[in-house]
């Protein structure tokens, strides 16, 4: 993708909407994990509790539904939501399902091998617009809902 086709906030004019990204990502990835283990929690007595026998592979199925339904409902999961972060596309628009599912699916695969969720971090942490693995890959960014006028 070139330069002139990113229809985003540049990081060097409008730093105020990755200003804190990184570290915003990671509370509203606690914030998720915690709502994401409370569901798994509640489910297990539907499953007569045989879901102990595969808890990781239903904890990993719910927190799959969690992010698709929440990002594609409104951009952000929860925890961002509580944040004031959201995803964006390359064109700058909100999430929509594809999208929620495509970002998911590469979420996913990053926690399933973790060189690459280490990668993935180590990119938010240090590229100037926060993008992790999957981000990249979709060209996709999470920036500041609302940004210091």
């Amino acid at each position: 993708m070139t330069d002139s086709s990113w229809h985003l906030p540049d990081p060097q004019t409008q730093p105020e909407f990755y200003a804190d990204v990184p570290l915003k990502r990671l509370l509203a990835w606690g914030v998720d994990t915690v709502v994401i283990l409370i569901a798994t929690l509640l489910i297990l007595p539907f499953t007569a509790f045989t879901g102990l026998f595969f808890l990781p592979l239903l904890f990993l199925t719910v927190s799959f539904a969690y992010r698709v339904v929440t990002i594609a409902r409104s951009s952000a999961t929860w925890g961002m939501r509580l944040l004031a972060i959201e995803f964006r596309t390359a064109t700058g628009a909100r999430f929509d399902t594809a999208h929620a599912l495509m970002h998911s699916a590469g979420y996913t695969f990053c926690w399933m091998v973790p060189l690459l969720q280490l990668a993935s971090i180590i990119l938010m942490a240090t590229s100037e617009r926060a993008q992790g693995l999957s981000d990249l890959a979709l060209s996709t960014v999470v920036i500041n809902q609302r940004a210091a006028s």
